[in-house]
């Protein structure tokens, strides 16, 4: 392992619900009690596992999607995240080989499975199996993962929810059988297991204390349960790729500004929308129904002249915009590399929390990440100066980013309370989960995108848009052979329930940017 490589173990299980993200956590926790700055990741678009990770590592949890931010980037980020670590634990998504479907069945590995990302980074992997219902066959299963891919190299298993001592000598036999080390052995134990919502586990965040001392006690018992030791030393990483750096990547964003989008009609023609395995996708109706705007694609009103206006803020805007971004309870899910991109480019990022707080003095930008407004509606509605505050600077001008939760909380209203009224739609929650990949196109230009240029983004809630009105859609893409319409563009307002990933695209970072100084200088200017 060459100087600067930090090794690393990957968590995986043969299907969802083994206990990865407990064992992930509980391990992170327990190598740093033994002494190691460990460096902790999640596979996939996940919001909710690294807040976990983080409680455990002391230090921000971060993902690793091949989907949202490129199979290239991968690696750069790995090593951007790791930096001052001698260990890094990565926490796999659903089983070991699931990841995006692919249609036409081409692609030897799904793309975003914890197996490609294992391959990249040249890691082992530790199967978490969940022992209920298992005997002498988990010798199959076990065979079966160990030689699906021989690239991806099994380092050993964990049993997690062993029933008696009996049981455990049984699966340990069955480990022996196929040349798989057992590393840990842990008992039922259904105290530990965090409650989870209609998305998942709820966030860290909201647990507070009860979330610390949940980590705490997984942690204790991975410590007594676990052969940390030899984990520590199975771990390894043969990445060479250089760390990514967010300087650099908005940098090179700017380089690469000027060159021309295709055309709406071009881009969206070749858009393809896939289903995450596994996962609940929408169906039309509800697609149309999660669609703010069904109107013709087109500029939302001053997004062009604003888009062309804007000069990119890292080469010298003369201000320090700040960017006001939504934080608390209510506002949980964000990628600790969008902060990183947003001062790269010349912002100062305050985080607010729209629970209980007005905007913060000077504000010239506003980002509203995903998170539960819905479990806390009542309480963002009750602070209505807030309120009142985003819908005025939101029709002067203020550049606005809006994912998800944030779009729920410019519409007109969430499940009856009343929200700010930026975007012309009502919101409730919804009957099912909406969740999948999706390959979108710009539809008209924005603080954030030129028209034209396609992303990738992820739609994960369980809320729906009941009524909308007349506002431009942000998003296109193709479903089921239909022209799904998305999200809303009112002024310099970006609204809609598609995740990005911001270090998959750090020009829409630097124009936002760009677009805050805009309207910064004009404000000060009177």
């Amino acid at each position: 392992m060459s100087a600067g490589q930090v090794p690393a173990v990957v968590i995986a299980a043969p299907a969802s619900g083994s206990g990865k993200t407990t064992l992930a956590t509980s391990l992170i926790g327990a190598l740093r009690r033994a002494g190691h700055r460990v460096a902790p990741f999640k596979v996939g678009p996940d919001y909710i596992d690294p807040g976990y990770h983080g409680l455990a590592a002391g230090r921000p949890g971060r993902n690793l999607d091949p989907v949202l931010v490129g199979a290239d980037r991968v690696v750069p980020l790995y090593r951007h995240g790791a930096q001052g670590c001698d260990l890094a634990v990565v926490e796999g998504v659903m089983g070991l080989f699931d990841g995006r479907i692919d249609e036409n069945h081409a692609a030897p590995i799904a793309e975003g499975s914890t197996a490609q990302v294992a391959g990249l980074l040249g890691a082992p992997v530790i199967l978490v199996v969940d022992a209920r219902g298992h005997s002498q066959s988990l010798a199959a299963l076990l065979h079966g993962f160990a030689t699906f891919d021989t690239a991806i190299s099994l380092g050993g298993v964990i049993l997690n929810r062993v029933g008696s001592e009996r049981h455990d000598q049984v699966l340990r036999a069955a480990c022996d059988r196929v040349g798989l080390p057992v590393l840990g052995s842990l008992p039922r134990m259904a105290e530990l297991e965090v409650p989870s919502r209609h998305l998942g586990l709820i966030p860290a965040v909201e647990h507070g204390h009860a979330a610390t001392a949940a980590v705490e006690a997984m942690t204790d018992l991975v410590a007594a349960h676990v052969d940390l030791g030899t984990i520590a030393r199975l771990a390894r990483s043969t990445t060479t790729a250089p760390a990514w750096d967010p300087v650099t990547a908005v940098r090179e964003s700017e380089d690469s500004s000027t060159a021309a989008a295709p055309s709406v009609d071009e881009a969206i023609a070749a858009d393809v929308t896939s289903a995450f395995a596994g996962a609940a996708s929408h169906s039309n109706a509800e697609g149309r129904n999660n669609t703010a705007i069904a109107a013709p694609a087109g500029g939302g009103e001053g997004a062009r002249s604003a888009a062309e206006r804007a000069t990119p803020a890292f080469a010298g805007a003369g201000l320090d915009p700040v960017i006001a971004m939504a934080g608390g309870p209510a506002f949980t899910f964000g990628y600790a590399e969008h902060r990183e991109l947003l001062e790269a480019a010349g912002a100062r990022v305050v985080v607010f929390d729209p629970m209980r707080d007005e905007l913060p003095t000077g504000t010239a930008g506003l980002v509203l990440p995903g998170g539960f407004p819905e479990e806390h509606a009542a309480a963002l509605a009750a602070n209505d100066r807030l309120l009142a505050q985003v819908a005025e600077h939101a029709g002067a001008g203020l550049p606005v980013h809006a994912e998800c939760a944030g779009l729920l909380y410019l519409s007109r209203s969430l499940d009856g309370h009343p929200m700010a009224g930026v975007v012309d739609a009502t919101a409730e929650f919804g009957p099912r989960l909406t969740l999948g990949y999706r390959d979108a196109v710009a539809l008209a230009d924005s603080a954030l995108w030129r028209a034209g240029e396609r992303v990738r983004g992820h739609e994960f809630h369980r809320t729906r848009l009941v009524t909308a009105g007349t506002d431009t859609p942000a998003w296109g893409w193709h479903s089921a052979g239909d022209r799904i319409r998305e999200g809303a563009l009112i002024h310099r307002v970006h609204a809609s329930y598609l995740h990005t990933h911001p270090a998959g695209n750090p020009g829409a970072t630097s124009r936002f940017v760009a677009a805050a100084a805009d309207y910064a200088r004009t404000r000060a200017a009177g």
